[in-house]
């Protein structure tokens, strides 16, 4: 089935959730670089990461996006010293909120996205399109 998955092209829709000052700066950095990812991928920019509303992430799996990632401030943020720790706290809230409307909580990932790190933004949209590409090939062989 995955061999299917990939040979018709599909692509995971990935909504990011990327902080103004600290990721956006990397993932700009990214595309004007050149560097290949799915085309699939929308950024949205958010002032910081510990701000996202679980709410907002099962909506964005309701309205048809495979995936969602965090790239968060990590140590970085500007506006809150325990942004990490809140931010956490936002995926495992989040993590629950799917698990409770029979979504796989495995649909969401977060990591640590600073202004230089354009590989690092790349390689994880690369893991988090395969891993969301296997995720939805064994899902179709138990009826999702």
């Amino acid at each position: 089935m995955l061999s299917n998955i990939i040979n018709t092209g599909w692509e995971p829709k990935i909504l990011v959730f990327s902080t103004n000052n600290i990721s956006d700066p990397g993932i700009d950095l990214a595309g004007g670089s050149h560097m290949p990812y799915s085309p699939a991928v929308l950024v949205v920019p958010v002032p910081c990461s510990s701000g996202i509303k679980p709410a907002w992430v099962l909506h964005a799996i309701n309205a048809g996006f495979d995936g969602v990632f965090i790239a968060a401030d990590g140590t970085d943020c500007a506006y809150l010293p325990d942004c990490t720790k809140r931010t956490g706290e936002v995926v495992e809230k989040s993590q629950s909120l799917l698990r409770e409307n029979n979504l796989d909580p495995r649909r969401l990932k977060m990591a640590a996205i600073c202004s230089v790190c354009a590989e690092s933004f790349q390689s994880h949209m690369e893991k988090f399109r395969t891993a969301l590409v296997k995720l939805d090939s064994s899902q179709e062989k138990v009826g999702k």
